[in-house]
């Protein structure tokens, strides 16, 4: 007998108001598993973007700088 079969048996035994409790709680964590896996499936796809992103960023190749770019300039007016 698996677990979900074990469960009915024993919510068979209850009255009517407390299997409708037993309903609601299971309601109750059915909703947080799916929130749960929403949020990693979240993390994952945010994960996998940054990756993606970083990636196409390695190929771009970086400027060289020289002294003069760095030093500061100012014009007369």
């Amino acid at each position: 007998m698996d677990v979900a079969e074990k469960i009915n048996k024993q919510v068979r035994r209850l009255p009517e108001q407390t299997q409708a409790e037993v309903l609601d709680f299971v309601k109750y964590l059915l909703t947080k598993t799916e929130r749960e896996q929403a949020r990693e499936d979240e993390q994952e796809w945010t994960r996998l973007s940054l990756a993606s992103a970083m990636r196409e960023m390695e190929e771009i190749p970086e400027p060289e700088y020289t002294k003069e770019d760095l030093e500061e300039r100012f014009s007369s007016s």
